[in-house]
């Protein structure tokens, strides 16, 4: 098992590129902003020695493939 690898928000917009998904760092801010029940879009935490905001690189994988996951069981069958 790899030990995971933590990355900042600048490196999670270059992430996604990688996958193919377009944001810029703006985007990535405002999903890393805790709405007013605290809850943040993307599973973002503040790093306890510098304060700045990071994220498991595998997590923020895993939340674009578990949408496409949650997207392929929503699909309705054609009518014929």
């Amino acid at each position: 098992m790899k030990p995971p690898e933590y990355i900042s928000l600048t490196d999670s917009v270059q992430v996604l590129s990688e996958i193919g998904i377009d944001v810029n760092l703006r985007q990535m801010q405002r999903a890393s902003e805790p709405d007013a029940f605290g809850k943040r879009k993307l599973p973002f935490f503040k790093d306890p020695i510098d304060g700045r905001l990071k994220i498991n690189k595998q997590s923020l994988l895993k939340v674009y493939m578990q949408c496409e996951i949650d997207a392929q069981n929503n699909l309705r069958e054609p009518s014929v």
